[in-house]
């Protein structure tokens, strides 16, 4: 299952720079770093990202990525937290996302 990583462009430019990450504020602040399904991903945006503009998807594979836990959050839904840096080599993909009249452009997210 892919699950999915939101940066602004200064967090990914350091993502890239240093091939590895913390994360952003609120990653740091709570000592994991924040992941969402495909689900989730369109309250993640609107709830922590509306209007912003130059943000990065990153897409990474949950199985096999430790340690990882399900937990509660938003509505006592389960999301996917990263508790350790997240590395390049664990990002399958990552592209721009562009931000509509409607909002966020998530595309395809295969």
């Amino acid at each position: 299952m892919l699950a999915y990583k939101i940066f602004r462009d200064p967090e990914y430019q350091a993502f890239l720079r240093d091939g590895r990450s913390a994360g952003a504020p609120v990653d740091l602040a709570d000592g994991y770093i924040h992941l969402s399904t495909a689900a989730q991903l369109p309250g993640t945006l609107a709830r922590h990202f509306a209007g912003e503009q130059r943000l990065h998807l990153l897409a990474v594979e949950t199985e096999g990525l430790e340690p990882l836990r399900w937990e509660p959050s938003r509505g006592g839904d389960l999301f996917p937290h990263l508790y350790r840096d997240l590395r390049t080599e664990d990002v399958l993909w990552s592209r721009a996302l562009p931000l509509g009249p409607a909002g966020h452009d998530i595309g395809d997210l295969a």
